[in-house]
C-alpha cells in the first residue's frame, strides 16, 4: 500500500494542481519551458527556427545573435561562434522538440537542452497554452 501510495502521489499531486489551476486561474509552475538550442550560423537557425514553427511545437522562437563558444570536443578545447535559439513552448512538447531538432540538425550532437519556467505574464503563458496544441 504504501509503495503504491508513493507511486501514485505525482499523478495525483499533478490532477490536483490542474485541477486548481482550473478554478482559480492560476499558473502551475513548470508547465512550460523555454529550449535553449545552439547552431553553427545565423541561416541554420532560419530554417531550424522555422520548422519548428512549422510543427506548432513552440509559440515563440527567438534568434540571438552570435557568440563565442567554448568548449570541448573530442579531447580538444574548441573555440567557434554560435547563434543561439531560446524556444518557449510546453514542457510536454520538450521531448518531441528534441527528437524533431536532433533529426534535421547538422551538428552530431546539438546543444538542446530545457528549462521549465515557474513564473510570468499569465497572458503571455496563457498565450503559449493557446499557440501550442497539447499531446
Amino acid at each position: 500500500v504504501v509503495t503504491l501510495s508513493l507511486l501514485m502521489y505525482p499523478v495525483l499531486r499533478s490532477l490536483a494542481l490542474q485541477l486548481h489551476s482550473a478554478i482559480t486561474g492560476s499558473y502551475i509552475s513548470g508547465t512550460h519551458s523555454i529550449a535553449f538550442i545552439n547552431c553553427l550560423n545565423e541561416q541554420i537557425a532560419k530554417d531550424i527556427a522555422r520548422a519548428i514553427m512549422d510543427k506548432k511545437l513552440a509559440a515563440y522562437v527567438n534568434i540571438l545573435p552570435k557568440s563565442l563558444a567554448l568548449y570541448f570536443w573530442k579531447g580538444e578545447l574548441e573555440e567557434s561562434t554560435e547563434i543561439l535559439l531560446l524556444v518557449k513552448t510546453r514542457t510536454s512538447k520538450i521531448g518531441e522538440l528534441s527528437n524533431y531538432v536532433r533529426s534535421i540538425h547538422p551538428f552530431e550532437i546539438p546543444e538542446i537542452i530545457s528549462l521549465p519556467i515557474d513564473q510570468g505574464n499569465p497572458l503571455y503563458l496563457k498565450w503559449i497554452e493557446e499557440s501550442v496544441p497539447r499531446d
